[in-house]
């Protein structure tokens, strides 16, 4: 299991990371490793508010697998919080699969869903 890393900055911020939080936790019931195999590169924009290109460009290229990550390894299953557009899900994937892995899942606690306006309602939260 591979949790999607935060900045650093993001993470002092915070203090913990959801995604580790999360692949520890699932990584202990199924009896399977958690292996920070992924770095961030530089801070990105925030990906909340922004819309579909805007989340794209702010991973691209800012995910890496660190030094000999894939030796050995071929199966991940990459873990986050919340899955929105899939940007920072394929730019992690890309990493991953630049490392030797060649088989990778995703796993996500929570999706986002468009949104609809309702002129007589307002937006749908």
């Amino acid at each position: 299991m591979v949790p999607v890393p935060l900045s650093p900055a993001r993470r002092r911020e915070r203090g913990f990371n959801q995604a580790e939080d999360l692949a520890d936790g699932v990584a202990a019931s199924l009896g399977l490793e958690v292996r920070t195999v992924l770095a961030r590169d530089g801070g990105a924009g925030r990906q909340a508010g922004a819309g579909i290109r805007g989340r794209a460009a702010n991973v691209q290229g800012r995910f890496r697998a660190t030094t000999r990550a894939g030796v050995g390894l071929r199966r991940a299953i990459l873990v986050d919080d919340v899955l929105t557009t899939g940007a920072t899900a394929l730019a992690c994937v890309d990493a991953l699969s630049q490392a030797g892995f060649t088989h990778i899942g995703v796993l996500t606690f929570a999706r986002t869903l468009r949104t609809k306006r309702r002129p007589e309602h307002g937006s749908i939260r």
